[in-house]
């Protein structure tokens, strides 16, 4: 006897997009000293925000609010949107996995880029999708090729992250409202801007909650640095935002998470702070690197895309042989990109951990 999955389950391997720091740190039996991988941001919340979920501890008993309202209104005014054009949801990854449910179904074309964040792949093929990629130029997202490949397959939906992860990398607002423009009239666009806080000015489009073919996704887990609290929210034409409160678990959000990024949105200087430290810790990242040849890659994100001037092979050797060192850091995980391997902006700390690694690490190799 044995569970009636179905065929589509019954297909898909047992695999995650990433293998977390926690379950490396179990299975070599020590924890990382530097944790520099996964792009948290480790400067931490706001002390506000911080003040804001402990006071929320002992209403912990009830629900949080399913409307979120008190974020959705403070956002809306962040934004100068209506609030009925913002859903929140626990992180991207949450809201991401609704989009798929609400568009993709059984041989539904998607289009992305070859080696763009997994997760969304992950909840494509969850879904029953047919995931088409299109490479990176330059080490760049292609918007003019994602939109030629969907018109070509009658894409459902595309998905393009501006800034890009894994690579850091950015296109301007012109390149990026241009895209928007040229979107045909049945087809949704992703916008993932999770890194968009970090990005030079004049890298996000006017926000156009008229426009019902685009989706742009903002969160909490990067810039305000709070990655485990599992806040992110999309902002669209009411007409999707709808189509997210049909399929939504509408409890998901606890009150802490809450009262946390309202607190957050509401200490932008604290924001402010934390932008000139990874912008320092980007800086030095640089520097280190480029004594031993290495090419940094130009970075919107709070993170350092490493060309390290080899093949994959190369890469993931110097990324294991960091761990091995206990600094936490990935790579990208499609040629060419995989010539590289990606590092956090750390604290001071951390950066100092990762400069006397990394030429132990580089010797390891020899």
């Amino acid at each position: 006897m044995a569970p009636r999955y179905t065929k589509l389950v019954e297909s898909l391997p047992s695999t995650v997009p990433f293998v977390g720091p926690e379950t490396q740190e179990r299975a070599k039996g020590s924890g990382f000293a530097a944790r520099l991988g996964a792009n948290e941001n480790v400067f931490g919340p706001s002390p506000k925000a911080i003040a804001a979920m402990q006071d929320s501890v002992p209403d912990v008993w009830m629900y949080g609010d399913p409307e979120s309202h008190d974020l959705k209104q403070a956002l809306a005014a962040f934004h100068g949107i209506p609030p009925e054009n913002i859903v929140v949801g626990a992180g991207i990854d949450g809201l991401l996995g609704y989009l798929c449910r609400m568009l993709v179904g059984e041989g539904t074309p998607v289009v992305t880029s070859l080696g763009a964040y997994p997760t969304f792949n992950f909840h494509v093929a969850g879904y029953g999708g047919a995931l088409h990629t299109m490479p990176y130029v330059d080490d760049a997202e292609d918007p003019l090729a994602l939109l030629d490949k969907a018109n070509e397959v009658d894409a459902a939906l595309i998905y393009f992250a501006n800034p890009d992860n894994p690579m850091g990398t950015w296109h301007g607002a012109e390149t990026v409202q241009d895209m928007i423009d040229n979107v045909v009239a049945d087809t949704v666009l992703c916008l993932d801007e999770a890194y968009v806080e970090f990005a030079p000015s004049g890298t996000a489009p006017a926000l156009d909650v008229e426009n019902p073919n685009v989706i742009r996704m903002r969160t909490f887990s990067k810039g305000y640095g709070m990655a485990g609290a599992r806040v992110g929210y999309a902002i669209g034409h009411v007409g999707l935002i709808d189509a997210f409160n049909k399929v939504r678990n509408h409890f998901e959000m606890n009150r802490a998470s809450q009262a946390g990024a309202l607190a957050a949105l509401g200490d932008q200087q604290y924001l402010a702070q934390t932008l000139a430290d990874v912008t320092d810790a980007k800086a030095r990242i640089g520097k280190i690197v480029a004594q031993y040849g290495f090419t940094p890659i130009p970075s919107a994100t709070n993170f350092v895309t490493i060309d390290c001037g080899h093949d994959g092979d190369y890469a993931r050797s110097l990324a294991a042989a960091l761990i091995a060192r206990n600094i936490f850091v990935r790579m990208p995980f499609v040629a060419p990109q995989d010539r590289c391997i990606r590092v956090s902006a750390g604290r001071p700390q951390d950066i100092d951990l990762f400069e006397v690694a990394l030429p132990l690490a580089l010797e390891a190799l020899k």
